[in-house]
């Protein structure tokens, strides 16, 4: 089995290493900025009659589509940061899903000024401000929340392991971050063949977030293997919950889903504070009881 992590080990570190590269990020970003570009061209062009029919029915008629489309390459570039941060620990996991709820809030408030003609008017258009104000601030409150679920980030219990067992569970984690990311390209390309036919489909970016929903109760079960403690399982099981509030806040209507995201930072953020609290008097309590002898059997509170 060991042999089995170096591998996963051995494909990982190189490709996160080469998505985290600072080369990489300055390229990814140019690109971006031309692809903006080119949107906003291409949409001119077609206003003025200059694509062919055939190839027009691809473009819209709104500049703001161009913006629409530019926040959707940047959702989707924070979803691969966010398979390759699955194997951090699970307070750092969750706090990416958040960074990409609080995006995915500020596109759909872009993706509803798309609806708006040009030049923009205000009168005709009142549910689609509304819309963009509740996502606006919607997506400014989870980033303020989110600040403050990374300051009360403490020592995590993936810490207290083993190296060995440590190895093990990222390595794992690793694994199933290779899968995730094949699963990702795979919704991605589909969606764009989907698209490019001219067929219904959903966005596949909601669809992912369901598989990352069960990929971190995989994660949950995994770290029984590794780590079993009622603390542990019970810290991690409320992670995934708040994961679980994000999934249905990306399904709910505009002004729910705004309540469902701030829930669940909320409820994350207590989670993080309860923990870490019980985690500190845990440890405290373990060095004033010593090294476990003839009248100590290592059993506490969160022990099996």
């Amino acid at each position: 089995m060991y042999f089995l992590y170096e591998k996963i080990t051995y494909i990982f570190d190189p490709l996160h290493f080469l998505w985290e590269h600072e080369r990489m990020h300055r390229k990814i970003s140019i690109g971006l900025v031309l692809f903006f570009l080119a949107g906003l061209v291409a949409i001119e062009l077609k206003r003025q009659a200059y694509i062919p029919a055939a190839l027009g029915g691809l473009i819209p008629n709104n500049h703001f589509y161009a913006v629409q489309a530019a926040f959707t390459v940047v959702l989707i570039l924070e979803v691969i940061s966010l398979v390759f941060t699955l194997p951090c620990s699970f307070s750092r996991s969750v706090g990416k899903q958040f960074e990409i709820l609080s995006l995915i809030l500020m596109r759909n408030a872009f993706k509803s000024l798309a609806q708006f003609p040009e030049p923009v008017t205000f009168t005709g258009n009142e549910q689609a401000i509304l819309h963009i104000v509740s996502d606006g601030f919607g997506a400014l409150l989870i980033f303020a929340l989110l600040g403050y679920y990374y300051m009360i980030q403490g020592r995590t219990s993936d810490e207290a392991m083993k190296q060995t067992d440590l190895f093990s569970f990222v390595s794992a984690k690793k694994g199933i971050a290779l899968v995730l990311l094949a699963i990702f390209i795979y919704l991605g390309l589909h969606s764009a063949w989907m698209l490019a036919m001219r067929k219904e489909h959903t966005d596949f970016l909601y669809d992912f977030y369901t598989i990352l929903i069960l990929t971190d109760i995989l994660v949950v079960l995994i770290s029984e293997c590794f780590h079993p403690s009622f603390y542990t399982v019970f810290r991690n099981s409320g992670f995934a919950l708040s994961t679980m509030l994000i999934r249905m806040a990306l399904a709910a209507p505009p002004f729910f889903n705004v309540l469902l995201g701030v829930a669940a930072a909320l409820f994350a953020i207590l989670l993080s504070k309860i923990s870490g609290r019980i985690f500190k008097d845990r440890h405290a309590a373990r060095k004033e009881e010593g090294p476990p002898g003839k009248d100590h059997k290592g059993c506490g509170i969160f022990s099996r």
